[in-house]
C-alpha cells in the first residue's frame, strides 16, 4: 500500500561549538548580520511555550519573555558590542535568520522532490554550544516515499562525502542558495570550521532530523492498524530511503532506539540521529494542534536535552585538558544546580518524550562519567588541602616547641 501524507515538515539540526573561551565576539558577529534578528518571545503570542516550561527552565531558554516594550527599545538602542555583552550574560539566545520569501528547492535533476525552507534559527548557549536549525517541508507531492528520500538526502547535504557517493545534489532554486555548495558556504559562514565540535566527537557532516508526518486516514485506521506500516515507520525513524531493503532486520533496528505510543494514532521513534513522529488524520488533533506543539514546545525540549549531552561531553574533555582544574569543577557545579536538576515541564506527554530522549541520548551515563572525574578532582583537592594544613600545623608546633625550649633554658 502506497502511503499518502496530509501534512509534513522536518527540522534539520546542526550542532556546532564556537572556538575560544568567549561567546561575546560570536554574538556580536550575528548581531552585525542584517538578516539575523534576536527572537523576542511574548507571553500572549507565545502563550503555549510560556505555559509549557516551568519558570527556571523558561528563564534559562527564553529570558526575553521578561522584556516589555520599553525594555526592548532600550536594548535595541544599544550598539552591537554592548548588546553582545548583555546577551553573553544570559544562558541562551535565539536568533531568527530572515529567509524572506520561502526558499524553494528541488531534490534531483529529473523527477525531483520540491521542498521549501520555511525557517532558519540559530540557538546559542553562553557556553559556546550552538545549533543551526532549518525547518523544511516537501512540496508538490503527497507520497510518504518522497518524505523518506528527502530526509535521507538532505541530512547529508553538508557532508564532504556527498559528492563522492552516488547522491543526487540538492539544487535550491532561489537567490539565496543556488546549489548545495552555496548552502555549505552559508553553514560555514554561520558556524565556522566547527573544529571544537570534532574535539567533542560530534558528527559535523550530518544533520540531526526532527520530523513530523500526518498520514491520510485510509493508510492508518481501525481496519489498517499500525503494524501494517511498521516497516516504513522504521525507515522513517532511522532516516533511511524508501528503497532501503538490504539486511532489513527489524529486531536489529529496534535495538538502539526508543518508541512512544501514548495515543492510538501516534507513534514517535527516538534514535541518536533524530526523532520521527508519525500520525494519522483519523484524529483531527494530529493535523491541527499537535504539529505546532511538536514544532515549538517539544522541539525546544529536544534542543535543551541535546545541549545537556554536548555540554557534558565538553566538561568531560575540559577535566582532561584544562591546566586550571578549578574552572571545569566550578562549571560542573553550576551546570548541575542551574539546569541538570531542574524540572522542565509538568506536561505529561512532554515529560514522556523527555524520558525517551534522555534514555536514547544516554544523558545519565554522560553525567555519571563527568561526576566521577569531579569526585576524583574534589578528593585530590581535599587531600592536597589536608596535606598543606598538616604541614602548616607541624611547622607551628615545631616553632612552639623551639620557643618553649628557649624559654625553659632561659635564653
Amino acid at each position: 500500500m502506497e502511503l499518502k501524507i496530509r501534512y509534513q515538515y522536518t527540522n534539520f539540526v546542526y550542532p556546532y561549538v564556537i572556538q575560544g573561551k568567549s561567546i561575546t565576539g560570536y554574538l556580536e558577529k550575528l548581531l552585525t548580520n542584517p538578516k539575523c534578528k534576536i527572537r523576542f518571545f511574548e507571553k500572549e503570542k507565545d502563550y503555549e511555550l510560556y505555559s509549557y516550561f516551568l519558570p527556571v527552565v523558561r528563564e534559562y531558554l527564553f529570558w526575553t519573555f521578561s522584556f516589555n516594550s520599553s525594555k526592548r527599545k532600550e536594548f535595541e538602542a544599544l550598539d552591537n558590542k554592548m548588546k553582545a555583552v548583555i546577551l553573553a550574560k544570559h544562558p541562551c539566545t535565539i536568533f531568527e535568520y530572515e529567509v524572506g520569501n520561502k526558499m524553494q528547492g528541488k531534490l534531483g535533476e529529473k523527477n525531483g522532490i520540491f521542498f521549501h525552507i520555511q525557517k532558519i534559527e540559530i540557538i546559542c548557549f553562553s557556553t559556546g554550544i550552538c545549533f543551526l536549525t532549518f525547518k523544511t517541508n516537501v512540496e508538490e507531492t503527497s507520497d510518504f516515499a518522497d518524505v523518506l528520500n528527502f530526509n535521507y538526502k538532505f541530512r547529508d547535504i553538508h557532508s564532504e562525502l556527498t559528492a563522492l557517493k552516488e547522491y543526487e545534489n540538492i539544487n535550491i532554486q532561489t537567490d539565496a542558495f543556488q546549489d548545495r555548495k552555496e548552502l555549505q558556504e552559508f553553514i560555514y559562514d554561520i558556524c565556522g570550521e566547527n573544529k571544537s565540535a570534532k574535539d567533542l566527537n560530534i558528527d559535523v557532516d550530518r544533520f540531526l532530523t526532527y520530523t513530523y508526518t500526518c498520514l491520510e486516514p485510509e493508510n492508518w485506521n481501525e481496519k489498517n492498524n499500525f503494524e501494517e506500516i511498521r516497516y516504513p515507520f522504521l525507515k522513517y525513524t532511522h532516516v533511511l530511503p524508501n528503497q532501503y531493503q538490504t539486511d532489513f532486520n527489524v529486531a536489529s533496528m529496534q535495538r538502539n532506539y526508543q518508541e512512544l505510543d501514548s495515543f492510538k494514532y501516534l507513534r514517535i521513534g527516538f534514535t541518536k540521529v533524530g526523532t520521527a513522529l508519525l500520525t494519522s488524520a483519523m484524529d483531527t488533533n494530529n493535523y491541527t494542534k499537535l504539529p505546532f506543539a511538536y514544532e515549538n514546545e517539544y522541539f525546544y525540549t529536544y534542543i535543551l536535552l541535546l545541549y545537556k549531552k554536548l555540554y557534558l561531553k565538553k566538561l568531560n574533555l575540559d577535566f582532561q585538558t584544562e591546566k586550571w582544574i578549578e574552572r571545569p569543577r566550578q562549571n560542573f557545579v553550576s551546570f548541575t544546580q542551574e539546569i541538570w536538576i531542574q524540572e522542565i515541564t509538568n506536561d505529561e506527554f512532554g515529560s514522556s518524550m523527555q524520558k525517551k530522549w534522555e534514555d536514547v541520548l544516554e544523558l545519565e551515563n554522560h553525567y555519571k562519567e563527568v561526576k566521577n572525574k569531579y569526585d576524583i578532582v574534589y578528593k585530590d583537592s581535599n587531600v592536597n588541602k589536608t596535606s598543606k594544613t598538616n604541614i602548616i600545623v607541624t611547622i607551628v608546633l615545631l616553632l612552639l616547641l623551639i620557643l618553649n625550649i628557649i624559654h625553659f633554658l632561659g635564653l
